[in-house]
Order: structure tokens, then C-alpha cells, then sequence
């Protein structure tokens, strides 16, 4: 399984389908495939347009494809090809795989981009506070520890070289976490699968990262909704409609623990070394590419309220905050966000 600091039991975003109350339904020629994979559970809902079919290995093609990327980029797996390269000891270029170091190259330019609020070397940390491949411990950690722990992070001494792929690590003892990643870019590659197919529309996802094309199996546009982010509740906040894009929500309000009445998330700052101030409930991103919005939404999570909108809106991002107030929560979101939202209802 894939180390994730934003996993939880259950995805962020709940897929909705809206159908029609006006006339009875048409039948619906949507297939649904389903699974586990990288420590939450994968979901395809494709729609085949009439006289075409899903060939019955399919389903045995999803899993196989997911279980490949999970042997190269699972930090769970002692001997996935992200292990062995974190256990390498040389800190000379060490040859990697195609795929691992496409992940590996857009994790360093959101990196470049947040300003170091995303960092894929941030792994030490995550498990420093129990939110890693480790045993959970619900305690929190010494500032010493920290501080020690912290001479480890740093995005700048991972360098990546297209040909022949490899990669460098200044220290020995680094480690890269590809989990802010990892599930995006499974995303992306379960579509373009489908894709191969001739099927058209479809939507699929891996936790909470979306992808979808085209319309669903009534003919209407994919519409997913936001989760409102209050924890033991499965509530919704906001509906957006959305085609051909990727939709990725980061929020701390399902993986934590709590010490003396203080909330510590999983999403870890790389800068202080500690869990982010509770003053961003989730933030949601569309763009076009899954593994995209997957680490952008940890990025502007990581960045906070003011830090993260400006990140969103000087680069014209389609990003969606939820913010924590006293009574309750403020939305706040970029202009390239607002088409995507659904008239709320009366």
C-alpha cells in the first residue's frame, strides 16, 4: 500500500449522480468496476455508447496496471523501486524508471511553484508524528526530534535528469514520499486505459482523486460534491459539474490525533516540521491532470488561508478553500473556480 498523508477511511469528495425527477430514467448503460488499491479503494464508472462493450478482462488489466504502479512508487512495499532507491546509500545519480521520475519531476516543480510548501522529501516528518508506513503512534514528538528530523527535508537536494532517467540525492539518508502523487497519477493512468477502449465518458477514481470525460450514463455532465469538513459526518458542502477535468481535495479534518485537547493532522508543514494550524478546513483543486490537482491541493493546504489563495490566484489556479471561522466555515475560491460550481438550490 501507498504511505498517504491524506488518507482516510473514506474519500474527500462523494460522487454524486443527478438524475432527472421530471420522467422516469432511462436505462442506464453505466459499468462499475471497483477495488482496493494503494490503501484505499479504486472506482471506474464508465458508459459505453450503444454497441459498445467492456471486455471482460478489463478489470483484471485495471488491477494489474495499479499494482505496477504500486511496485514502483509505494513507500508500504520494502521493495518497490521508491524503497530501494530510499535505502540506496550513494549519492551518486541512480537510474530510475520513466515513470518514477515523471512523479518524481512534477512533485519537485510544485515544490518550485508552492515555494517549498509541497516537498516530496517530507516523508521523515510524516512519520516522525505516526501518519506514515509505520506504526501509529499517537503522540507527539520532541522539538528536538524535530529538529533533527528536519535536517532530512529538503526539496533542493533531489535533483532528476530526464536522460537516461535518474536521480540524485545530496544526502544519503534521504527520502522521498511520492503519496501527495501517487494516487493522482494513478488517475491519469487509469484513463488513459479506458481511453484505449474507445469509451469516451467516464469517471474514475482512487480515494479522492477524480478524473472524469464526458457525460454520465443519463447523458448529464458529471457533477461531484464537496464535502462539508466536519469530522464523523458525511455531509455536502457544494456540487460542481465538471468534464474533462481532474478534481483533488487536502483537508486534516479525518486523519488526526489529539493530545491534550490539540487537534495534530497529517498534513505536515516541511517548513516548521509540524502539522498545519487548524485555520484551513480543505482546499479543492480542478485541473486537468489528476496527479496536478492531487499535489497542487497539498501545496495550498500546506500554505494556508492568505499564503495558499495568493499561490492559487497568481497562477490562476482552480482552487476552492474552506475556511475555519467561529461559527462555522467560509468558502472562499479563485475566479477559474466559479464556473465549475452548480447553482445552489433554493
Amino acid at each position: 500500500m501507498l504511505s498517504s498523508r491524506f488518507l482516510s477511511p473514506l474519500p474527500l469528495l462523494l460522487i454524486a449522480l443527478l438524475l432527472s425527477a421530471c420522467e422516469p430514467p432511462a436505462p442506464d448503460p453505466t459499468v462499475r468496476l471497483a477495488g482496493s488499491t494503494m490503501g484505499t479503494s479504486y472506482d471506474l464508472k464508465l458508459v459505453p455508447t450503444p454497441g459498445q462493450t467492456v471486455a471482460a478482462d478489463f478489470k483484471t488489466r485495471v488491477e494489474a496496471m495499479l499494482a505496477g504502479i504500486n511496485r514502483q512508487m509505494s513507500t508500504y512495499d520494502p521493495n518497490s523501486e521508491l524503497s530501494r532507491f530510499n535505502r540506496n546509500p550513494s549519492t551518486d545519480w541512480i537510474a530510475v524508471s520513466p515513470e518514477l521520475l515523471q512523479v518524481v519531476a512534477e512533485g519537485l516543480r510544485t515544490s518550485e511553484l508552492s515555494n517549498g510548501a509541497f516537498d516530496i522529501t517530507v516523508g521523515p516528518l510524516v512519520n516522525l508524528w505516526g501518519f506514515g508506513p509505520e506504526p501509529r503512534r499517537e503522540q507527539v514528538p520532541t522539538d528536538e526530534a524535530i529538529v533533527q528530523t528536519r535536517e532530512r527535508v529538503g526539496y533542493w537536494r533531489l535533483q532528476a535528469r530526464e536522460q537516461p532517467p535518474a536521480l540524485k540525492k545530496e544526502r544519503a539518508d534521504l527520502y522521498v514520499d511520492l503519496s501527495a502523487l501517487a494516487k493522482g497519477y494513478g488517475v491519469d493512468q487509469l484513463a488513459a486505459l479506458v481511453e484505449t477502449t474507445g469509451i469516451m465518458n467516464y469517471l474514475v477514481s482512487i480515494g479522492g482523486e477524480i478524473r472524469a470525460r464526458g457525460h454520465n450514463g443519463q447523458g448529464q455532465p458529471w457533477t461531484i460534491a464537496i464535502e462539508k469538513p466536519v469530522p464523523g459526518q458525511r455531509a455536502v458542502e457544494r456540487l460542481i459539474r465538471f468534464g474533462d477535468r481532474s478534481v483533488s481535495t487536502s483537508g486534516d479534518y479525518r486523519n488526526f490525533f489529539e493530545q491534550n485537547g490539540q487537534r495534530y493532522s497529517h498534513v505536515i508543514n516541511p517548513r516548521t516540521g509540524r502539522p498545519v494550524l487548524q485555520t484551513l478546513a480543505s482546499v479543492t483543486v480542478i485541473s486537468d491532470r489528476s496527479m496536478v490537482a492531487d499535489a497542487t491541493a497539498t501545496a495550498l493546504m500546506v500554505a494556508g488561508p492568505e499564503q495558499g489563495f495568493q499561490l492559487a490566484s497568481e497562477h490562476h489556479l482552480a482552487a476552492f478553500f474552506m475556511l475555519i471561522k467561529p461559527d462555522g466555515f467560509q468558502e472562499r475560491y479563485t475566479p477559474e473556480f466559479e464556473p465549475y460550481l452548480a447553482p445552489e438550490q433554493p
